[in-house]
């Protein structure tokens, strides 16, 4: 078990696999993996993904402010683009059926540092396996330090309904209105 909250069902050879999050945020910085196992395709997984772009899949009650994410795979989203936001994030770049990546936007950054992450998707058997990768900037200070592994436990406990919730759609025959 990972008590740093800063790995969750995430491989050995996931954790140190390279990432195009991870030259976005200058050293020091500290990274977080986390991946699910989805019985879907790359292609069905990723348009779920792109989902993030208008909801968080996670604790709507929480960070959604009681609205319900949708349930149905949207025709209708804008094409993915720079700075297009991301969750709290603005995407830095994409491959379609491969990854979204984006960073935090200025302002957010300031208040929290920097960070960048990266949703990435493979093949896995007849299936799919879904690693996200947060890099955060390390601080100097104790108090810096202590945030950030705060940080880490409040994104794992969101990231990881977040997986389950886009694994469980993934897999559900559901695609749209």
């Amino acid at each position: 078990m990972d008590w740093t909250g800063k790995v969750w069902g995430a491989t050995s050879a996931e954790q140190r696999a390279p990432y195009p999050c991870d030259g976005l945020v200058q050293d020091p910085a500290e990274g977080w993996t986390r991946a699910i196992e989805v019985a879907a395709p790359p292609e069905r997984v990723f348009r779920w993904i792109r989902q993030l772009t208008i909801a968080p899949y996670s604790y709507d009650w929480l960070d959604f402010r009681g609205r319900t994410s949708p349930h149905v795979l949207l025709s209708d989203l804008p094409e993915l683009a720079p700075r297009q936001p991301f969750l709290v994030f603005e995407i830095t770049s994409f491959e379609t059926d491969v990854h979204i990546t984006g960073v935090l936007p200025a302002a957010l950054a300031e208040r929290h540092g920097r960070m960048a992450v990266s949703y990435t998707l493979r093949p896995y058997g007849t299936g799919s396996r879904l690693v996200v990768k947060v890099v955060a900037q390390a601080g100097p200070t104790a108090g810096r330090r202590i945030r950030r592994r705060l940080l880490a436990w409040g994104d794992l406990v969101m990231m990881r309904k977040q997986l389950l919730t886009l694994k469980k759609l993934s897999e559900s025959r559901v695609d749209g209105p």
